[in-house]
């Protein structure tokens, strides 16, 4: 699946003057998934110049996948529109609705995580957190959504303070 479809759709989708930089393709920890050092898999990232690399989430932190925070959810809103009645529909609505998922969308959810990981530091790695509403829909309009989000030197002195506090 990864070799024959997910690194081509990259390829393919990707602005083609930034294939040299670093792509990681986050996975969590289940069995079925290869790991971040699987040689075919490293082959097939780097081919053509391509710098696209694999990365498991920590375990356990539903709040770092970027897949289960938005981009399933995004998916499978879309695909709960079509209400398919047999797996040979739901496989086709769900690769249709992959293919017709705005890249709006998907900026979004990338938003939200940066904000998430910003926010779980500002409270020592918990999740007694709130997300930041960046009200991202006014701010694309306006021109002045960002690519991602710049971490506040709060959040960077609240996480090295914790690092701190679990090494002693």
């Amino acid at each position: 699946m990864v070799i024959e479809n997910i690194l081509p759709a990259i390829r393919s989708k990707f602005p083609i003057t930034n294939k040299n930089k670093p792509i990681f393709i986050q996975q969590d920890n289940a069995k079925p998934h290869s790991s971040e050092n699987d040689a075919v898999l490293l082959a097939e990232g780097s081919k053509d110049g391509w710098c696209i690399q694999f990365k498991s989430q920590p375990p356990n932190s539903p709040d770092l996948n970027v897949l289960d925070l938005g981009f399933f959810n995004s998916i499978q809103s879309l695909q709960h529109q079509a209400s398919p009645k047999s797996i040979d529909e739901l496989i086709d609505c769900v690769q249709n609705t992959f293919n017709a998922l705005n890249k709006d969308k998907l900026d979004n959810v990338f938003l939200t995580l940066q904000s998430c990981m910003e926010s779980i530091m500002n409270v020592q790695g918990g999740n007694n957190y709130k997300i930041k509403h960046m009200n991202k829909e006014q701010l694309r309009r306006e021109g002045r959504l960002p690519i991602s989000i710049i971490c506040s030197q709060e959040a960077i002195d609240a996480a090295r303070q914790n690092i701190t506090m679990s090494t002693t």
